[in-house]
């Protein structure tokens, strides 16, 4: 008999008590996610109602959402590379709708500098450093850009520059202009080279002959 008046005391107390609370409102919440710089949509963005035991939708591809909330609920919107932002949805609502335009802002993170090194091991690093040539210095390169070896390489596979190829030319008509009153005499005309030849044919007769 106790346990039954316990209970029927239980259910009044619950009866009275939704009595007492008033009916919730119901809200349609809605809205578009773009960018505050850019005004560009920002699609995917989680939205997580905190005042419903953290009860999470997501916006579609067009940044666009809608789900109902209560009024004096807080929304939480969080994408990853924005900044959060949170609202609360006003207390009074004529038309059973709510609609608001979120812009959210680039969150810039500076992560610090990773430097990779080739090396697995101290002990490869160390082999590595001891076998590897120290670059020349700028003495050392100069040295070598103007050895000989290196200016003969230089000079057969460089074309000729311009001031080059007119001092040739120069050259050339200087020459043309010194020896142009000279006359080339043709060595077979002249009688004094064949008699020479035939001097040197007899005595080299005479040679063979006394040997």
């Amino acid at each position: 008999m106790k346990y039954c008046f316990a209970l029927i005391l239980f259910m009044f107390s619950i009866t009275a008590f939704a009595q007492q609370r008033p009916e919730e409102k119901l809200i349609q919440f809605s809205g578009i996610i773009t960018d505050i710089d850019s005004t560009n949509v920002v699609p995917y963005v989680t939205i997580t109602n905190l005042s419903a035991k953290s009860r999470r939708v997501a916006a579609d591809y067009r940044g666009y959402f809608s789900f109902i909330v209560n009024p004096g609920d807080t929304i939480l919107f969080t994408a990853i590379g924005y900044k959060k932002f949170s609202t609360i949805i006003p207390q009074s609502e004529a038309d059973n709708k709510y609609t608001i335009m979120v812009k959210l802002k680039a969150e810039v993170i500076n992560l610090p500098s990773v430097r990779v090194f080739p090396w697995a091991t101290t002990e490869e690093f160390t082999r590595e450093f001891l076998a590897m040539k120290l670059a020349d210095d700028d003495m050392a390169i100069a040295k070598k850009n103007l050895s000989r070896s290196s200016i003969d390489g230089l000079i057969q596979t460089l074309p000729r520059d311009g001031q080059e190829i007119g001092s040739q030319n120069y050259r050339y008509n200087f020459d043309r202009m010194v020896n142009k009153n000279m006359v080339q005499t043709n060595p077979l005309l002249n009688p004094f080279a064949w008699g020479k030849l035939m001097q040197q044919i007899f005595d080299g007769d005479k040679s063979r002959n006394s040997n």
